[in-house]
């Protein structure tokens, strides 16, 4: 799966949650979805979004057989 495809449905899916929860749950759920919104919109700005950065991260390392995390 492409990455921008797998940062899409991430993001989606955290909004959708995040409406679900400020429903359901509480309002204040709401800001989740905000800051996924906004963090779409300064990365469509600037070209940095980190999840990008961790997933491009973990495909290397996956091709490499280093380990994800470094302690």
């Amino acid at each position: 799966m492409q990455t921008e495809r797998i940062i899409r449905a991430v993001a989606g899916t955290i909004v959708l949650a995040s409406i679900a929860l400020a429903h359901y749950v509480h309002p204040q759920w709401i800001w989740v979805g905000v800051f996924v919104g906004l963090n779409l919109l300064q990365s469509s700005i600037s070209c940095f979004c980190p999840l990008e950065s961790l997933l491009t991260q973990g495909k290397k390392n996956k091709q490499t057989g280093a380990p994800t995390c470094k302690i």
